[in-house]
């Protein structure tokens, strides 16, 4: 019965010795690997992309634990079902340790009133959480409980790891060995490869091309390079325009146009719209970097880009790429100076933290009869009554004389 649920089921691991990859956290000189191996495990949040082997560790844990273990989905389960498996743990019939572990797959989706039903049984040690999450727990799961919890960061599996996998998945018998497939190393790489990272989509791939061919007279089935290309379609982009690697990915952008890169520009924006990301934003965010990061030694690419926003807004995708490309890389490519945005943020914190004196009278609005006996706008010289359509006169406040705000950089003609 085994072999009729999914591969990538079928292929996770069942002990530590047969965990693959997450050498960082997992090395045997690891706080967690020797906490998991001695059964001594304290509430821990797994925090890392999709197929990177988070239920996979957790399962490990199942299989080595002495305490009752229970999983629960955040997306299907609500709090009745955290105080079920509470009472369960504190059940001296069911459970003689008087403790659970609570694996919540998916975390980040519990509301805080959920998170919170979680946190006296975690402080009082009814509970030892393991928390799976994709999204950046700091932001999605509740302080209290991060403050009572180890967090450990997966990254995406190499691919020499996911390489590894696939390979073990032909030789065991739980796996694909019945089947007597033929594949090149160089085939198994690919599909590792364009998996981006992702065990879970490497293993479906595989299996979909293994289930689809046809047994050659032979005996074998033989997986080209063109089946495998088939069965896994596109590389799988690590992107999700409403989590943490939209925030990395928008990033990235901004400090590449900034840094004058306009290929790793070109990049990152592709890496967004290959995402879903609303074009829109992008738009915005070049907008920003125009008049913060080229600024005046270019102000012409604040136009541009405010040209590039209106225009997206008007054509939008599959077009709208080709206006963010060429803003994006008109941004990176121009002179830089950033004179004009410390400029303000320098001003806007004297102004809100400093007595900076009265606006000097002769400057002053007088729009009435009369007021100008009071000093207002008295002696103003008017800048276009003089050669060069400059004049010297005091515009600061006294308090502010001799403050410099703008300084001119070399960028700057």
């Amino acid at each position: 019965m085994e072999l009729t649920k999914p591969l990538a089921y079928r292929m996770m691991p069942r002990t530590l010795e047969e965990y693959v990859g997450q050498e960082h956290i997992l090395g045997k000189d690891k706080i967690l690997y020797r906490t998991i191996k001695a059964d001594r495990l304290s509430s821990i949040i797994l925090w890392g992309p999709p197929g990177c082997g988070k239920t996979s560790l957790a399962k490990v844990i199942s299989e080595t634990t002495k305490y009752k273990f229970t999983r629960i989905n955040a997306v299907t389960s609500g709090v009745g079902d955290i105080k079920n498996a509470i009472e369960e743990a504190k059940n001296p019939f069911l459970n003689p340790t008087g403790k659970c572990i609570l694996f919540i797959d998916e975390i980040h989706r519990f509301n805080k009133l959920q998170q919170d039903a979680l946190l006296p049984f975690v402080e009082n040690g009814t509970v030892i959480l393991i928390g799976a999450t994709t999204e950046n727990p700091y932001f999605e799961v509740n302080k209290a409980l991060i403050s009572r919890s180890m967090v450990f960061k997966l990254e995406p599996l190499k691919t020499e790891d996911i390489f590894k996998v696939l390979k073990m998945s032909l030789e065991r018998e739980d796996g694909l060995k019945s089947f007597n497939v033929k594949i090149e190393d160089e085939t198994l790489e690919k599909i590792a490869e364009v998996s981006n990272g992702d065990v879970r989509t490497a293993l479906n791939g595989l299996e979909v091309a293994v289930l689809t061919t046809k047994m050659d007279s032979d005996g074998y089935v033989h997986i080209t390079n063109q089946i495998a290309a088939d069965s896994v379609r596109s590389r799988k982009a690590i992107f999700d325009k409403d989590g943490d690697s939209h925030y990395d990915n928008i990033s990235a952008f901004i400090k590449s146009m900034r840094g004058s890169d306009p290929d790793a520009a070109i990049f990152y924006l592709a890496r967004a719209l290959n995402g879903g990301e609303d074009p829109v934003f992008i738009a915005r965010r070049i907008v920003i970097a125009a008049a913060e990061d080229v600024g005046m030694a270019n102000p012409n690419a604040l136009v541009v880009a405010t040209s590039a926003m209106e225009a997206v807004t008007m054509v939008g995708m599959p077009e709208a790429r080709i206006i963010l490309a060429e803003a994006a890389v008109y941004v990176a490519t121009s002179k830089k100076s950033n004179a004009a945005y410390l400029a303000i943020d320098k001003a806007l914190s004297d102004v809100s933290s400093k007595d900076t004196g009265k606006i000097p009278m002769h400057i002053r609005n007088a729009p009435a009869e009369g007021m100008q006996q009071f000093g207002y706008g008295d002696g103003y010289k008017y800048p276009h009554d003089y050669p060069g359509h400059v004049v010297e006169q005091q515009y600061l406040p006294d308090k502010m004389l001799g403050t410099k705000y703008y300084v001119k950089d070399d960028t700057v003609e």
